[in-house]
């Protein structure tokens, strides 16, 4: 099951140095764009991944995950849900911690596969929302 506990949430949110955007976006009307805007001036390190860019708001994109120069904490993904099996996989490769799907991403069978591995696994939640709702 999928964390759903806000003190575990809390908690995830307080001990991320780093946060991986996949599905990153140069467009400022996309979510991530604005999301990825917030972590930042919340004091994350955040790492745009998408193939399409080689910057998102003047931070060089990675094309995967493998990309990323640092180690990651949480994996933030604005992608579609059919395409979570390769982002998991991808996640467990480079050693993530926490794999954070988005208000509408939604897979069960990648999530259980990412939790059975030992990722946390928050799923069809908002960072923005919960860091606000939580770190205030």
């Amino acid at each position: 099951m999928p964390i759903d506990d806000d003190e575990a949430i809390r908690r995830i949110l307080k001990s991320a140095k780093t946060i991986a955007v996949v599905g990153a976006s140069v467009k400022p009307w996309r979510d991530s764009n604005s999301i990825m805007k917030f972590l930042i001036d919340k004091g994350y390190k955040v790492f745009p991944v998408n193939p399409q860019y080689s910057q998102v708001l003047g931070i060089s994109c990675a094309p995967d995950l493998s990309s990323v120069p640092e180690k990651i904490d949480i994996v933030d993904v604005f992608r579609r849900p059919e395409v979570l099996d390769e982002i998991v996989d991808d996640a467990l490769e480079v050693g993530v911690k926490t794999l954070w799907l988005q208000v509408g991403v939604v897979n069960e069978t990648a999530a259980e596969r990412a939790e059975r591995a030992g990722l946390n696994v928050i799923m069809d939640r908002c960072i923005r929302i919960d860091h606000q709702r939580l770190l205030r």
